[in-house]
């Protein structure tokens, strides 16, 4: 099942991954995690994405995780 927050979330890492033109090899070893693992984060039809690979992901591409109820 497609998740949009996800999704978004996805686009946003890997906008900014280009941004600061950082590779998925550079952002993984960043995240002291796999390329594989990576590879899921980035794709916006995988739902399983934890909190805490989210955070990591924020940190490796300098930025910050803001979650809110609305």
């Amino acid at each position: 099942m497609k998740n949009k927050n996800v999704g978004s979330l996805a686009r946003q890492v890997e906008a900014a991954m280009k941004e600061k033109k950082l590779s998925k090899t550079e952002i993984a070893r960043k995240m002291r995690t796999s390329r594989a693992a990576l590879d899921q984060l980035l794709d916006p039809d995988y739902g399983a994405v934890t909190l805490s690979t989210l955070h990591k992901a924020a940190t490796a591409v300098g930025r910050e995780l803001r979650l809110e109820l609305r």
